[in-house]
């Protein structure tokens, strides 16, 4: 039979410590963005969180009815919050930065550079992707979800995730544009609520709404039975995001 030869763990040497040292900065390097985004955009709310995708044209459907849509949102009341980018971020901004309340950028470092548009009156420059879906969701009374791709699904996903779950109180979830969502409500109703992969009533976390005017209406209706603010214990949930 034969035998296991032992593990040989090798001696804990100068790279290895280097290699901790740097990782416990870099732990205090995401505390510090943490605190900076939170004391810049704590003054901002209600806020509305707008997403879509980066590659939309400044000439298309889908830009202008974005810059119609935060304009409105922004005459209401309501911060306009975009990732800072182009496309659909850009007329998000743009049409808030017009608009009566502030136009505020998350924007985010990449390899290939994201430059920031220049429609934003609170600017915020993130390293890492998660500190910055945190401060959108913190910031958030709302999610309008405009057309997009791989990074407008992961925003979408991460908050009916959050909400399903209850580690944040439920806000509208408004996904803009019935034709470009069907093939994904139709996949969400009729694959994960009948095979059980989701509550039904969760269907009903979703809205799917086209006019910009319903848009506005929708988020208010939600806010009628409750404070735009989020009472004590919402924001104590919202500290153990």
């Amino acid at each position: 039979m034969d035998q296991k030869l032992p593990t040989i763990i090798p001696p804990y040497g100068e790279s290895e410590s280097r290699s901790t040292a740097r990782e416990s900065w870099r732990m205090f390097e995401i505390m510090a963005e943490f605190v900076e985004a939170t004391e810049r955009l704590a003054p901002i709310r209600p806020a509305v969180s707008i997403f879509g995708s980066a590659r939309v044209k400044p000439d298309t459907a889908y830009y202008m009815l974005t810059e119609t849509i935060a304009r409105k949102l922004s005459d209401a009341g309501f911060a306009v919050v975009s990732g800072g980018g182009p496309g659909v971020m850009e007329a998000a901004n743009k049409g808030a930065f017009f608009g009566k309340s502030p136009s505020v950028g998350l924007n985010i470092q990449l390899p290939h550079e994201q430059h920031a548009n220049p429609y934003q009156d609170i600017s915020q420059t993130f390293r890492h992707f998660f500190a910055r879906k945190v401060m959108f969701v913190k910031s958030s009374s709302a999610y309008v979800i405009m057309p997009g791709g791989f990074g407008t699904m992961d925003e979408l996903m991460e908050v009916l995730t959050l909400v399903q779950t209850g580690k944040i109180q439920r806000i509208p979830i408004i996904l803009v544009g019935k034709a470009f969502w069907q093939g994904l409500m139709g996949w969400v109703k009729d694959t994960l609520a009948l095979e059980g992969m989701i509550d039904p009533a969760d269907i009903d976390l979703i809205q799917t709404i086209d006019e910009p005017d319903e848009v506005v209406d929708a988020i208010f209706q939600h806010y009628e039975t409750r404070q735009f603010v989020s009472p004590a214990k919402d924001q104590e949930i919202l500290l153990n995001l």
